[in-house]
């Protein structure tokens, strides 16, 4: 091959690995778009750690394209002696010691990161929540408002939140990338993160820690909201759902009579479950299952029904519901807001 068809090949392949740099950087779930001081904090040492990379990468370069494109003398015996051109030198300097003061750099810059994360954590928090992860999907408790939902977790903006992770089952890992790096939930153990948000918005997470089937599909949303807003949220996600009517009161009846409450649990009913997601305030919350599916009534519907179909895999069963019985239930669920 060429000396022009390797540039032209370097060339292609280095593009291309922009791109898919480009594609992971970018997104409603981006790093790069940091939203809290962990995030940005994160960012700052990614963006400082890519600088120094693409400067080494450009005196490596530089290096190579001198050794492609320099004169080559005549014979083995015109060239010339590395001694006399301070070769040796040039060897110690740049693969010895340039290496050891870029090392040194990252390693001082990082451990300046991580006393900076480690010092958040351990500070003062206007409010925690435990986050337990589940095959597959996330329990948010706040247990000093007495709050158990699923999935959306809602914090005030611009306030610190203690989140205390752990998982029931096998190893996930809680990441809000927007927000704070990723933190392990292993089964028997509590790791903590500090969440913060500087704007409102709702912020995406997922699992990033590989634990079985339907990995994928175990996202979760940070709703940041103004402290009134999140007092108003806590104020109504306290109160009891009213006493349902109509079709809604049949669906009740449904729910209270089936394997459901083994599993799900409402407040107001003696239906007190632990397997799956708390139903109190089902109606309020954006996706079901875990981010896969917006909720809606048909969605909530083919949910109910068919599990499988939808998330293959889950722990919930396939129900053995009619087709009344399932459009009761609904209109019973979608009365939780």
């Amino acid at each position: 091959m060429s000396t022009k068809a390797r540039v032209v090949q370097g060339s292609a392949v280095l593009a291309g690995v922009l791109a898919l740099t480009d594609a992971a950087c970018s997104g409603p779930g981006a790093t790069s778009d940091a939203s809290g001081p962990g995030a940005h904090r994160i960012s700052l040492l990614s963006v400082g750690m890519f600088t120094i990379a693409a400067f080494v990468f450009l005196v490596v370069i530089c290096f190579l394209a001198y050794g492609l494109f320099r004169r080559r003398p005549g014979s083995d015996d015109e060239r010339p002696d590395l001694e006399d051109r301070g070769g040796t030198r040039m060897v110690l300097l740049g693969g010895v010691a340039f290496p050891i003061v870029v090392l040194i750099t990252l390693f001082v810059i990082t451990l300046i990161a991580l006393e900076a994360q480690a010092r958040e954590d351990t500070g003062s928090h206007v409010l925690t929540i435990n986050v337990v992860a589940h095959r597959w999907w996330w329990e948010f408790q706040y247990p000093d408002q007495g709050i158990d939902t699923a999935n959306e977790a809602h914090i005030p903006t611009g306030e610190p939140v203690l989140m205390q992770v752990t998982s029931t089952d096998v190893i996930h890992s809680f990441w809000v990338p927007r927000l704070q790096r990723k933190v392990d939930a292993i089964p028997g153990r509590t790791n903590d993160v500090t969440l913060q948000a500087d704007a409102d918005g709702t912020y995406l997470g997922v699992c990033s820690e590989f634990c079985g089937l339907q990995h994928a599909h175990m996202h979760l949303e940070v709703v940041a909201q103004a402290p009134d807003a999140f007092d108003g949220w806590v104020g109504q996600q306290q109160q009891v759902p009213p006493e349902p009517t109509g079709e809604a009161l049949q669906g009740q009846q449904v729910f209270l009579g089936s394997s459901c409450v083994y599993c799900h649990s409402i407040t107001g009913t003696n239906a007190n479950g632990t397997v799956g997601p708390n139903l109190t305030h089902v109606a309020g919350r954006t996706t079901l299952a875990a981010g896969t599916i917006p909720n809606t009534p048909e969605e909530l519907a083919q949910w109910i029904e068919d599990p499988q179909s939808v998330k293959p895999g889950t722990q919930m069963p396939a129900s053995d519901l009619t087709p009344t019985q399932i459009r009761q239930l609904v209109a019973y669920l979608e009365s939780l807001t």
